[in-house]
């Protein structure tokens, strides 16, 4: 059962990376989106709750400390890491990390315009809450029918849908709640992930699947990222391929598949549909053009 959470008008928009499978990109997906919001001139918060693997914390430590060593101006968010607790109870446990999870959004919510959240590959308490709390929610699923079962069962003559999976029922339970509580329905979303150029069979029989589903739990799906280095090589920098493209910022010469991973994500932030802040988006653009024209002088 979902518990519902505590809640308060607020003004965040809040974006949740979630599913129960570990290795489909949700940490590389939270921090471009992340970074693609600051980038459009958005005050973001990130949140990690997957308090074992702390794969987003270390990226924006990474981030942090690049900047520092280079002495570029590269911009990071504000950043939470929720701690597990360790008590014998696990009632207890659940108070003392609901109330930290809670306790941080609550002092940025108002004063920031996107929460950004990742979670742990496992099913847990806060896993949960968090869903029932996100605004625009992201599933990123390796395109493949080994991930799909992360979402249903799969008839294997017909490829035909047999039954939604624990996952796609618990999301579809949250959205219920929330809207019993104060919000409409949370726009999900189902990225397929680490992409081949090839064409298959396979893809379209995917692709196909993925759609009937979506129609019938009330997702849409779109393409995310190509299997590409240049995630895993950004990622001791803390580096996003929305960042400068330079030697000094990358500790290498730019390639062609930099600059196709940067038009990945620009297009992957444009099919998300997030609620920017215009007059901040505009502020970005203008200061990014100025940099741009003294960068050329």
């Amino acid at each position: 059962m979902v518990v519902r959470p505590r809640r308060v008008r607020k003004s965040a928009h809040v974006i949740v990376v979630g599913n129960e499978k570990g290795g489909s990109g949700k940490s590389t997906i939270a921090a471009h989106v992340a970074v693609a919001l600051l980038k459009a001139g958005q005050r973001v918060v990130t949140i990690d709750l997957d308090s074992r693997q702390k794969t987003l914390t270390q990226f924006i430590a990474n981030r942090r400390g690049w900047a520092k060593r280079s002495g570029l101006a590269i911009d990071s968010p504000d950043h939470f890491c929720i701690a597990q607790a360790s008590g014998l109870r696990v009632d207890s446990n659940e108070s003392a990390e609901c109330n930290a999870f809670l306790t941080a959004v609550a002092s940025v919510e108002h004063t920031s315009n996107f929460l950004v959240i990742d979670t742990p590959g496992t099913e847990s308490y806060l896993m949960r809450l968090a869903h029932a709390m996100a605004d625009t929610l992201v599933t990123p699923l390796n395109d493949s029918f080994v991930d799909f079962a992360l979402l249903g069962g799969v008839d294997a003559d017909s490829y035909a849908l047999t039954e939604p999976s624990q996952y796609a029922s618990m999301v579809c339970e949250a959205r219920r709640e929330r809207q019993k509580i104060d919000a409409p329905a949370t726009d999900w979303i189902v990225i397929r992930n680490r992409l081949s150029t090839l064409r298959s069979r396979s893809k379209a029989r995917l692709a196909a699947t993925l759609a009937e589903l979506g129609a019938r739990l009330g997702f849409r799906c779109v393409e995310g990222l190509v299997e590409r280095l240049v995630y895993r090589d950004f990622f001791p920098r803390g580096m996003t391929a929305l960042d400068e493209l330079s030697k000094a910022a990358l500790g290498r010469r730019p390639t062609r598949s930099d600059q196709n991973a940067r038009h990945e994500i620009e297009t992957l932030i444009a099919a998300l549909g997030l609620p920017l802040d215009e007059a901040s988006r505009m502020r970005a653009a203008t200061h990014a053009e100025f940099v741009e024209q003294r960068a050329l002088a």
